[in-house]
């Protein structure tokens, strides 16, 4: 989900307008997406951390590329401590996991969607931008592919690429008589059942009102970013990157008119269990355990103070991903070996 401005530096004379004329800016009363098309400038990303599952070899080979390519161009290569990966002669430095975002300017991030969540929890605390190198399943996050890695990666060493912002969920379990456990999401916060073959029944809550009673296996809150993932197998909508908007997805539901909702960015949702002798649920955010929601405690989820940053190359397209990842337009109209982007 992205909430500011698109931006492109250009130099302009000045301009006579009717006193009539509305300037270009002022004609809309929503706020402009947060897609920057930066110019380039002398040198940027001088370190430059690589992220990827280390026992796939593909994510090896390509980080390798990667090094390679980076000291090339005068840069200096970091990674997570505990990356086992053969890099030869070439200088890399090892750093902590956790505090990797403080030491470098960009993270690429190898692999797929998986792969770019783990990075922008990484990167998200210092607001460092994350890059994603797709060599996952199906990667609507990772938008560079292994052929083009080496231009591709150029051209956002050189400062041409857009920089797009991303909201992030922040979710707060609370348990009476204990500390608040907290987390943050880029794709979503899911409510699950957990040590029962039997349905949940649980209760949401949006600002202090009162929604609905549910019966089923879960509930999946999504940014638009993550209306792509889980939220989506539960029917729920996709969402434009720019709306500033939350899905709410029940999963399973037992009861047909319980439909996914949308609501602003600015909501804040709550979630309770109903008290029922085995209820037990856990709570994953980004594929990540946050704890176990019981009878009696809170699931708070609302939009998080920090962003996480995208970048992309010049030419990135959102509704082309679109068509790619999930194959639309490849209907009895397109003929047996014509190209399809």
């Amino acid at each position: 989900m992205v909430r500011s401005r698109a931006e492109t530096s250009t130099e302009t004379g000045s301009v006579k307008r009717s006193p009539f004329q509305i300037p270009h800016d002022e004609r809309s009363c929503t706020p402009h997406a947060k897609k920057t098309v930066m110019s380039a400038p002398t040198q940027q990303f001088k370190s430059i951390a690589l992220v990827g599952n280390h026992h796939d070899p593909r994510v090896s080979e390509s980080m390798v590329i990667l090094a390679a390519h980076l000291h090339s161009r005068q840069r200096r290569v970091l990674l997570v401590s505990d990356t086992e990966v053969d890099f030869g002669s070439l200088p890399v430095v090892h750093h902590a996991e956790q505090t990797l975002g403080s030491a470098v300017e960009l993270i690429v991030a190898v692999g797929g969607d998986g792969t770019m969540l783990h990075a922008a929890r990484l990167a998200a605390p210092y607001g460092v931008p994350v890059l994603g190198v797709n060599r996952g399943r199906l990667g609507f996050l990772a938008d560079i592919t292994p052929a083009d890695i080496r231009e591709r990666l150029d051209e956002i060493l050189d400062g041409r690429y857009v920089k797009d912002t991303r909201a992030m969920l922040e979710a707060r379990l609370i348990r009476p008589g204990e500390t608040d456990r907290t987390c943050q999401a880029l794709n979503d916060v899911v409510l699950q059942k957990w040590q029962t073959g039997r349905m949940l029944d649980f209760e949401t809550w949006i600002d202090d009102r009162y929604v609905n009673s549910h019966g089923g296996d879960g509930l999946v809150i999504a940014t638009a970013t993550g209306s792509t993932a889980y939220a989506l197998s539960c029917g729920g909508p996709i969402l434009y990157p720019e709306l500033d908007a939350f899905v709410l997805a029940p999963i399973c539901p037992h009861t047909l008119s319980d439909r996914p909702i949308v609501v602003r960015s600015s909501s804040t949702i709550e979630v309770r269990l109903v008290e029922r002798g085995d209820a037990s649920a856990q709570v994953i955010s980004d594929g990540v355990s946050l704890g176990e929601l019981a009878v009696g405690d809170r699931l708070v989820v609302s939009s998080a103070a920090t962003t996480a940053t995208l970048l992309h190359p010049r030419d990135h397209d959102y509704y082309r991903i679109l068509r790619s990842k999930l194959r639309w337009g490849r209907g009895d109209r397109i003929l047996p070996g014509s190209s399809f982007e």
